[in-house]
């Protein structure tokens, strides 16, 4: 099924169920593939599809027992220029919940979100999840919980102890002009374990990406 279209239709679907099909995707599937069977997919399961022959509605068949690649893993990040390519990688890599965080150097606020969630749902059907991730409103960094989150530290010397992150499920990652001291000092005194991204100087998409990914492991 490598050659049958992916896309996600909505969380709450089954098998037998009849969905109208949009405008876009009936045109994306009978002008554009030039077929009429796809995969669909929703609330961590996925589904053999066929576009009706008046390409109107979406008949949901069978569950091919795919297993959902998505983690149990929350990014908190810092919005920044190129946001589209932090939420593209952090898809890609499987998180489940995706929350913007407003820091006191955040500087790329003005976001659209319906734009980033465009291009989660286009992630997930080309990185074969089953789900897509959920982007939260954005909150204050002083409004997070941190007790229980790692976080790209630029401060942390390469070749550190690796901390350890069995339990964490969070991670959060600063803006271009990194953390400030007094969220630096919030982050040390909760306890909240610190990542090194390395000897070199990374974007803060790239450096969103090599995070969940330590914590992923």
């Amino acid at each position: 099924m490598k050659n049958i279209p992916r896309i996600f239709i909505g969380d709450d679907i089954k098998t037998g169920m009849i969905i109208p099909a949009s405008r876009e995707i009936a045109h994306y599937l009978g002008r554009v593939m030039r077929t009429h069977n796809a995969i669909v997919f929703g609330g961590g399961h996925e589904y053999t599809a066929t576009l009706d022959d008046a390409g109107k509605n979406i008949i949901v068949g069978a569950d091919t027992g795919h297993t959902d690649p998505t983690r149990d893993i929350t990014l908190y990040f810092a919005p920044v220029k190129r946001t589209d390519d932090l939420i593209n990688m952090a898809t890609q890599l499987g998180v489940r919940r995706i929350v913007p965080v407003i820091t006191e150097h955040t500087v790329a606020e003005h976001i659209n979100w319906d734009r980033m969630r465009k291009i989660a749902t286009e992630a997930s059907e080309q990185s074969n999840r089953n789900s897509v991730p959920e982007i939260t409103p954005p909150v204050k960094f002083s409004d997070i919980d941190l007790a229980h989150i790692a976080f790209a530290d630029e401060r942390a010397a390469h070749g550190m102890a690796r901390p350890n992150t069995t339990n964490i499920k969070s991670v959060l990652v600063g803006p271009e002009g990194g953390f400030s001291d007094s969220e630096f000092a919030a982050l040390d005194n909760a306890g909240a374990p610190p990542i090194s991204l390395g000897k070199t100087i990374l974007r803060a998409e790239l450096a969103a990406a090599i995070a969940v990914s330590r914590v992923a492991e």
